[in-house]
């Protein structure tokens, strides 16, 4: 009898000594941190200039890379963007966009031209010219309403002792500054012109249709298919060319900070950041789908349907700078042809150049 009873007293205070181990040992991380957390110090600082409203006039930048995931034709290449802003009333901005080569990267006309090529059968391919990718965006955007108000921007705490790998086993510290934000919500228009080569046995399969949908003035229909030389039949690809003018209406709205301050033990902090988020509805007053030539004779695209309206959604970011950095992006549903419209695009402008346009100083005479 007393055997077991000091088996069951020593099995409880087992028990209780392994839940206080337990305990401790889940506390042991908690205490450890908070005897090893520093406290945070405070620094000091001085305001530079907060002035949102004085941006700089104009900016110039080169895109060496973007990149569009468009249903139409994937492509990539380069690109310039120029953007102006005329004091509180209005801004402007002008895109060009172009492939580098067929090869880098412009999808549907590479297929286009390896099918020209290869094999060199006569009648084994459409023999129009594929068309290079070429995007042209020109529209501006009018100030319903251009206003600043309170707010607060987050600056991270710097030095350059901190350089290299000090400053990359570092968590930085930042300081909650207060500041002005300029807001615009603005009313957007303008026009988009741009061209590609297409894929049309993708639009043909994809709509229900097939080559001899494609007729000549005179009824006679596409061959679907080809003779390689060799005694087989083939498919014979179809790829076309199309050109499109988009009209876009529609509404942005921008933040602006343009804020520096001094730090006491810290280098001096900067947020000059303009951001604009907008939404498009586009609508495309011409859409041509070019007709196709094979074996010297001119076949319609009128059976392939088109959708000539449109929408998208993006983002536009750059830097209140002399020289500096730009990034941006858009997506939705482009006017083109049917069930080929979605399309995804960001962008990189670097170097990014940007002046006030005024140059002149007062003089006074002795």
């Amino acid at each position: 009898m007393m055997k077991v009873l000091f088996d069951s007293f020593t099995n409880q205070v087992n028990m209780k000594e392994l839940t206080v181990f337990i305990l401790i040992l889940l506390a042991v991380p908690f205490i450890a941190s908070a005897q090893t957390q520093k406290e945070k110090p405070a620094v000091t600082y001085e305001e530079l200039y907060d002035e949102p409203f004085s941006i700089n006039k104009l900016f110039i930048g080169f895109q060496p890379l973007y990149g569009e995931l468009f249903a139409t034709n994937v492509n990539a290449g380069f690109g310039v963007e120029a953007s102006y802003y005329q004091k509180d009333k209005f801004d402007i901005k002008a895109n060009f966009r172009k492939t580098y080569s067929s090869e880098f990267y412009d999808y549907n006309r590479q297929s286009s031209l390896r099918s020209q090529s290869t094999p060199s059968v006569p009648g084994s391919s459409i023999s129009d010219k594929p068309q290079a990718f070429n995007y042209y965006e020109l529209g501006g955007t009018y100030h319903i309403k251009d206003f600043d108000q309170d707010s607060k921007t987050k600056m991270i705490l710097y030095k350059k002792s901190l350089r290299g790998d000090r400053w990359a086993a570092t968590v930085p510290l930042h300081a909650e500054i207060p500041c002005k934000v300029r807001k615009i919500y603005g009313a957007r228009l303008g026009a988009i012109i741009w061209n590609s080569t297409a894929d049309l046995s993708r639009a043909l399969s994809h709509q229900g249709l097939k080559n001899d949908d494609l007729k000549t003035s005179a009824g006679v229909p596409l061959d679907s298919t080809y003779n390689d030389g060799y005694g087989q039949s083939k498919k014979l690809g179809v790829f076309g060319n199309i050109h499109s003018t988009n009209i876009y209406v529609g509404g942005s709205l921008t933040w602006i900070r343009n804020v520096a301050v001094s730090f006491d033990k810290y280098d001096d902090g900067v947020d000059d950041g303009i951001l604009t988020v907008f939404f498009d509805i586009m609508f495309a007053p011409s859409l041509v789908l070019d007709p196709v030539t094979y074996n010297n004779q001119k076949y319609s695209t009128s059976a392939i349907k088109t959708s000539t309206i449109g929408v998208r959604a993006g983002i536009d970011g750059k830097f209140n700078r002399t020289l500096g950095w730009a990034y941006g992006g858009e997506f939705g549903y482009r006017p083109t042809i049917s069930g080929q419209g979605f399309f995804a695009m960001f962008k990189i402008s670097f170097p990014l150049y940007s002046t006030n346009l005024d140059y002149k100083v007062e003089s006074f005479g002795k």
